[in-house]
């Protein structure tokens, strides 16, 4: 089932003709749905990305017809790199979320989002785990840690610097965090830790 707000005036992929595209999504089998997707709505040229990092370093080349992004990625948030890249050119941006909260759909159509589509997974997908406590209970001492000072507001560098790691290990923790909670969106890991007493 999917929940779709967009903004008039925004052309959908399948009236673009054929397009190139830039997708920034984590999970494996999502990014590749979405390309047999577009491809089949007429993308001649699709590339990946699975972090925020690397649709950055991606994006420098210069805008595509079309970026869509996980709003959750490892790294950070699709819907904030959605306003770094509008910013820079790109006019065609598409959210994708399993979070149909009103006010995070708000924050993203203000932050330059011009379609966001909220995703329900089928069960069996591996990732009902986010609602459940057996990635919780899967979660290492450091990994809680590191969500403790996430949840506390600091930044991958600042987390880093209190627990004696790099930046880069904060983010590697992150990811494994990710993967075992499924999601990728901090406020979301956080959400589900703190209702497991795991942080406070």
């Amino acid at each position: 089932m999917t929940a779709l707000v967009e903004r008039p005036g925004m052309a959908a992929p399948s009236r673009l003709g054929r397009f190139a595209a830039l997708v920034a999504v984590a999970d494996p089998t999502v990014r590749e749905s979405v390309t047999r997707t577009l491809r089949m709505l007429g993308a001649v040229h699709v590339e990946h990305a699975s972090s925020v990092a690397q649709a950055r370093s991606l994006a420098r080349s210069g805008p595509r017809s079309l970026f869509i992004a996980d709003a959750g990625l490892p790294d950070g948030s699709g819907a904030a790199l959605v306003s770094e890249l509008r910013s820079a050119g790109w006019n065609r941006c598409v959210v994708l979320s399993s979070n149909a909260d009103p006010f995070a759909v708000r924050g993203a159509v203000a932050a330059g989002v011009r379609c966001y589509l909220v995703t329900t997974r089928p069960e069996g997908s591996g990732l009902e785990a986010r609602s459940g406590e057996s990635g919780v209970d899967g979660l290492s001492e450091r990994e809680i840690e590191v969500l403790q000072h996430v949840a506390d507001g600091r930044s991958n560098k600042d987390t880093g610097a209190l627990l004696g790691l790099s930046a880069l290990t904060v983010k590697s923790h992150l990811a494994r965090i990710a993967r075992k909670l499924g999601t990728g969106d901090r406020a979301e890991m956080v959400a589900i830790c703190l209702r497991a007493n795991v942080i406070q």
